[in-house]
């Protein structure tokens, strides 16, 4: 089975980057992503609907709840899958995700950011499986992102050529 066919046996909506596109232009000059030999580079996906609204804006620990602040990051997860597909075509051809870097903000009183994580890293795991799923991860606690965003996600992956 591959991983598109698991995107629709999860019920996944993952947007279309080339029908609307890829969200992060708005914020500057910017590639969506890098191919560098069989290793891929996406720029920072958000928490944020092709409409251009936001998922639960705001801060970790003031203004947002642990729960709030996954679902944001699971948002992040599936447009980092539709930047998947807007660079490769397919998500069949992801051998693994290598690492994911997450900015998570809040207060510094907030320290549960590894939870918060957890939102895009657990739906890769769902689609991609333990083995190609799980990558390295790195979560840094934020001051602020653009549009008051909460969560911000890069990912670096392994790629079919």
């Amino acid at each position: 089975m591959g991983f598109d066919q698991r995107i629709e046996e999860l019920g996944l909506v993952v947007p279309d980057f080339t029908a609307a596109p890829y969200t992060g232009l708005q914020y500057g000059a910017v590639k969506p992503h890098h191919v560098v030999g069989n290793v891929l580079f996406l720029s920072g996906h958000m928490p944020e609907r092709l409409d251009g609204s936001v998922v639960n804006p705001g801060a970790l620990g003031k203004d947002l709840t642990t729960e709030q602040g996954y679902e944001a990051a699971r948002v992040a997860g599936l447009n980092a899958l539709g930047g998947i597909r807007l660079a490769l075509g397919t998500l069949d051809r992801v051998v693994a995700v290598v690492r994911s870097l997450n900015f998570v903000v809040c207060t510094p009183e907030y320290h549960d950011i590894h939870l918060v994580a957890n939102g895009v890293t657990d739906l890769l795991r769902d689609v991609f499986g333990d083995d190609a799923g799980i990558g390295g991860r790195a979560t840094v606690g934020a001051v602020s992102l653009a549009r008051s965003h909460c969560f911000e996600t890069w990912l670096t992956l392994e790629v079919r050529g």
